[in-house]
């Protein structure tokens, strides 16, 4: 045999061997039939001994078992059935493959292991943990709520009451914690220790189950009289802010409704916090406009916060007292910004707010809005940027003043180089005086009479 045979006969054998190894053993549906029905004769047998179990200790061997039972039954694969040739009748009704009808049974035993590993759970304890779960929950709901101060008393007598259980249960002595600036946060720190007691009880979910039966039920009881206590948003809001001494200021009523008077005496005594309080409170545009005004009329420091929340919702009445308040941080030039180039709804107040604002962060973008094709756009844009009197607006406000074909527009370019006010800017307005456009005319007249900064 020549060399080349021997090579072709090794690559026949080769290949022979390879389609040997590649073959798929055939599966056993029968073996795997008996397997499932054996596994559902163990499920029955384990609903027998989790309704058997009385103790902790006998829950603890059912879970054992149903664990080896699980990882038993997680190790049979069954086969994915044969494909269906795809020019079958669709109308014609398909039968259950073998393997479909083993998988299905496979998911039965499986929701029914389901089904034990819940009815066990659901059987153990309940523990001590679970009383201590439920003291802390409820100390959370008095701490995470406003309170009326009869809601106070209410609570007090609330956890006083539950104390009174608690200790009869435990044989403990726990007693209401005085220390603490507010209420809420002196039953915290009581239900705390009251929680502590029952951890160090050591209580055994089998011998001392009564005891915490007992324990649930006067926790339940607890916080279902925090729940009945007076919350603040159980007043109504006339209530509330009479509790706030938001009326305090009236002597008698001048103007109907008596919060819009208040509000007028409140802006008038500078004080802030009350209105912002009234705008807070009253759900009424009515009352809402007129607490802005009086905000942007104030134009308080206070007032920052609520109000960029209001701008980053489109609120052009906030961006206005923004402007007002004059306090340039960065998330109020930041949120004035978004809106720079907006709709001209937006951009008016955000161009006049980052102007008095004199927000240099906004040169560009509000020059980059002089070649609007809105003449109104271009004119605020030009305004906003005398306004902020940097440098860098003097040239395109020129370019604006000798070339825009709308004449109002030229003429903001001049107000607002004159209001940059340096030699250069003046000079350049100072050469309009015999400008067809009054308004314009007027501007270089001003600029001759000004003297440069």
């Amino acid at each position: 045999m020549s060399d080349d045979e021997a090579a072709e006969n090794g690559a026949d054998a080769e290949e022979e061997s390879v389609d040997e190894e590649s073959e798929p053993e055939p599966i056993d549906l029968e073996a795997i039939r008996e397997a499932l029905a054996a596994f559902e004769d163990d499920v029955e047998s384990l609903e027998g001994d989790l309704e058997a179990a009385e103790t902790e200790d006998d829950l603890d061997v059912v879970e054992a078992d149903l664990e080896s039972f699980r990882s038993e039954l997680e190790e049979i694969e069954i086969p994915e059935p044969p494909e269906t040739d795809d020019d079958e009748d669709e109308d014609e009704e398909e039968e259950i493959t073998p393997e479909e009808e083993l998988q299905e049974r496979y998911d039965e035993i499986e929701d029914d292991l389901s089904d034990l590993e819940d009815d066990l759970e659901d059987q153990r304890g309940p523990y001590g943990e679970d009383v201590v779960g439920e003291i802390d929950g409820t100390s959370g709901t008095i701490t995470g709520t406003r309170w009326t101060e009869e809601g106070n008393a209410e609570l007090i007598e609330a956890v006083d009451d539950f104390l009174d259980d608690l200790n009869e249960l435990l044989g403990s002595s726990v007693t209401l914690v005085n220390q603490g600036e507010t209420v809420p946060k002196q039953l915290d720190a009581t239900l705390d220790k009251a929680a502590a007691a029952v951890e160090q009880a050591g209580l055994d979910a089998d011998d001392d189950a009564e005891t915490i039966a007992g324990l649930l039920e006067t926790t339940g009881d607890l916080e279902e009289d925090v729940d009945d206590a007076t919350e603040w948003t159980d007043l109504e809001i006339r209530e509330q802010l009479r509790r706030e001494g938001f009326y305090d200021v009236l002597d008698h009523v001048k103007d109907f409704p008596p919060e819009w008077h208040a509000i007028k005496v409140h802006e008038k005594q500078g004080n802030v916090d009350m209105i912002l309080l009234a705008l807070e409170t009253f759900d009424s545009d009515f009352m809402e406009e007129h607490c802005m005004e009086a905000l942007e009329r104030m134009g308080p420091e206070e007032a920052i916060d609520p109000m960029l929340q209001k701008a980053n919702r489109r609120d052009t009445a906030a961006m206005r007292i923004l402007g007002n308040i004059g306090v340039a941080s960065d998330d109020v030039v930041d949120t004035l910004l978004d809106y720079v180039d907006s709709n001209p709804n937006l951009q008016k107040p955000s161009f006049r707010a980052l102007g008095e604002l004199g927000a240099e962060a906004a040169v560009q973008p509000i020059a980059n809005q002089l070649v609007e094709e809105n003449p109104d756009v271009r004119s605020w844009a030009a305004r906003a940027l005398g306004l902020i009197g940097d440098t860098r607006a003097i040239d395109p406000l020129a370019d604006i003043l000798a070339d825009d074909e709308e004449d109002r527009v030229r003429a903001s370019a001049a107000w607002a180089l004159n209001r940059i006010g340096t030699a250069e800017a003046l000079e350049i307005v100072a050469d309009y005086g015999d400008d067809r456009a009054y308004l314009v005319q007027a501007e270089a007249e001003k600029a001759n009479l000004e003297p440069a900064t």
